[in-house]
């Protein structure tokens, strides 16, 4: 009798399984059949990775962490182990560890400080800790299911975006200074061009071992040790000391009101500016020039550090007499078929950051915000406090116009209830989801839009 109802349950469990994914269980690629949600980001291989999760059943946290590792792989002059991010994270349920409401995760790359002397003053590696609070507090997969997909990508190779083909065209001759670089992204004519394999096997191996160790030895283990060792060969020296104190920040975002919906905005320079340039955009819908100004100048406001978020995002309205050489970022979005969503901008505080691998590790050590301005990183993200549901998220990037650019993504966005309808102003860039009758609810209604001007990728599962 036992032995038959074994049998029956198996039998049971096999039929779900059936009928929900064809056999596939969770974690599996195409476990969730139909609507998966939404994924946009600037480099097309991340971009897959970020789908790939979302179909074997991650939720949108799973999403951006996977996207964010697999672009250290794929797009490492603007995210990389090295550099630092920012997010906005919105779950639904009112019962889990955020009660419903936008919660945002600052990971900025500091100064590193504990060892002096170097050539290339470098920041401290803030990606892997940010990612893994972010993973822990409302992560769906293990953590290792998302890490080894950025694992393979480096350990097997991948042939070389246009985004990464371009940056390399940049910057190549100061990064081709650099042995460890030149390695990676040089051929004995010059850079990697697009379509040429990218196969990084130090990174592989960087990744396995935090994949196996834990985000932990990164910052107080094995690595770590051996960081503070070798990072003054490449000029770039980082301490224990810096590796065990810098921390994410789990905090509240900005939030500015939009009728019944509520638009959250990290708590950074960008999203301050950004919240400022929505809020004027609001008031005077056609001058994008004065939005600009806004924005820049409740950048350097907040900056300072001597203004409350209210003060900056109703601060002054012009901006201030000169315009910092902001540097590049990245970012993605990503949305599940429950109405999650996420919003991450990636930063290596410069191009390629300060172009030298830490040896022996494959990944660049970003630049110090001790001698470059710290990136705008902005975005947006709006929700629905009463119905409990997602409406729409924009990723920005573009440098000195980042900030302008989430808030006019999401001012057009909103008001046209067309995702994205118009290129944002130049320089900025943006990515954007939205669903114009909400999710949960209107799954029909969701739409996902890469920036037209750039080579990214938007997918939304169907």
């Amino acid at each position: 009798m036992l032995a038959l109802t074994a049998s029956g349950c198996g039998t049971l469990d096999s039929i779900k399984q059936s009928l929900l994914g064809g056999g596939a269980r969770p974690g599996d690629v195409g476990y969730v059949k139909g609507f998966y949600g939404a994924i946009v980001a600037d480099e097309p291989n991340a971009a897959l990775v970020g789908k790939e999760v979302l179909t074997a059943g991650g939720n949108a946290v799973d999403a951006a962490v996977a996207t964010g590792l697999a672009l250290s792989v794929t797009l490492p002059s603007r995210a990389g182990l090295g550099g630092g991010g920012a997010c906005v994270v919105y779950m639904t349920n009112k019962n889990g560890p955020a009660r419903g409401v936008p919660e945002a995760l600052t990971f900025l790359a500091p100064a590193a400080r504990a060892i002096g002397g170097g050539d290339r003053p470098a920041a401290v590696p803030m990606t892997a800790r940010g990612l893994f609070l972010m993973h822990s507090r409302y992560g769906q997969l293990p953590f290792n299911d998302l890490i080894i997909k950025a694992e393979r990508l480096a350990r097997n190779g991948i042939p070389v975006s246009r985004a990464l083909a371009r940056d390399l065209a940049l910057v190549y001759a100061p990064l081709s200074e650099d042995p460890g670089a030149r390695s990676v992204f040089g051929t004995r004519s010059g850079p990697l061009t697009e379509g040429q394999g990218l196969v990084q096997p130090a990174l592989a191996a960087t990744l396995a071992q935090l994949r196996v160790q834990g985000v932990g030895d990164l910052y107080q283990g094995q690595i770590g040790h051996r960081i503070e060792e070798v990072s003054p060969v490449s000029g770039t020296p980082i301490g224990l000391a810096d590796l065990r104190t810098a921390l994410p920040s789990l905090t509240s975002p900005v939030t500015v009101p939009y009728g019944d919906d509520m638009i959250a905005f990290p708590p950074t320079d960008g999203g301050l500016g950004a919240a400022a340039a929505f809020t004027a955009l609001r008031a005077q819908p056609a001058d994008a020039r004065g939005a600009y100004a806004r924005s820049l100048a409740a950048a350097a406001l907040w900056e300072t550090g001597r203004a409350t978020a209210d003060q900056v995002v109703n601060g002054p309205a012009s901006a201030p007499a000169s315009t910092p050489l902001y540097p590049a970022s990245t970012s993605v979005v990503t949305l599940d078929a429950d109405g999650n969503a996420a919003i991450c901008d990636f930063s290596m505080n410069n191009l390629f950051g300060t172009g030298r691998m830490i040896p022996g590790y494959g990944f660049l050590a970003a630049t110090s915000p001790a001698v470059v301005p710290r990136p705008l990183l902005a975005g947006a993200l709006a929700w629905n406090p009463r119905k409990q549901a997602f409406r729409a998220a924009v990723g920005a990037s573009g440098q000195a116009g980042a900030a302008l650019a989430a808030a006019y993504g999401m001012n057009s966005t909103l008001t046209s209830r067309q995702t994205m309808p118009v290129p944002v102003p130049e320089p900025g860039r943006a990515n954007a989801i939205a669903c114009s009758d909400y999710l949960p609810g209107s799954e029909q209604s969701c739409t996902a839009v890469a920036d037209s001007r750039e080579p990214g990728l938007a997918l939304t599962g169907r």
